[in-house]
């Protein structure tokens, strides 16, 4: 039998925690840009009116621009709270059993040492939390990737609004 070593784990686990800070890190970004945009147009609304007065183009492109805006946004906010709906068996390893499921802080150490000192259930209880936090980073960059991808749209309008008020005006 091979021996394990629960530092693979536990370093697997440190990985699963940087992709989580970078997906989060990239929905801020984008969140940050969509307020800067927003902020800069809302500044100069007034600047803006000649532009869409009886212009229903510019004005359909400009709801196209908001939607988008506001579904990349949504999705930002996705990102930061990612829901799970698998249940596992209590872990010591999962932020809310240790705060929650052992009782009180003697209780939960004597069971933190009976899982370590058994390395079979130390590696299923890594495992599980292995699992849990992969799943969180899968759904955290599947909002990500669509959050980008209504930017990306969200520019693209802004664009074709900018070339059509030049075009008009």
């Amino acid at each position: 039998m091979i021996q394990q070593d629960p530092n693979n784990y536990w370093e697997q686990l440190e990985r699963l925690e940087k992709l989580i800070r970078a997906s989060e890190l990239k929905a801020g970004i984008i969140f940050s840009f969509h307020s800067l945009i927003i902020g800069l147009f809302a500044d100069r609304i007034d600047y803006f009116h000649p532009f869409f007065e009886d212009n229903i183009p510019l004005i359909i492109l400009s709801i196209l621009w908001i939607i988008s805006v506001l579904i990349s946004i949504y999705y930002c906010f996705k990102c930061f709270r990612p829901r799970i709906e698998i249940k596992y068996d209590k872990n010591v390893f999962f932020f809310r059993n240790a705060a929650n499921s052992f009782g009180d802080i003697k209780e939960f150490s004597k069971k933190l040492i009976k899982v370590c000192g058994n390395d079979k259930e130390l590696f299923i209880q890594l495992s599980e939390q292995i699992h849990v936090e992969s799943i969180i980073i899968d759904q955290k960059f599947k909002s990500v990737n669509k959050s980008i991808g209504y930017f990306g749209l969200s520019f693209i309008l802004i664009i074709l609004m900018i070339v059509f008020g030049i075009i008009n005006f």
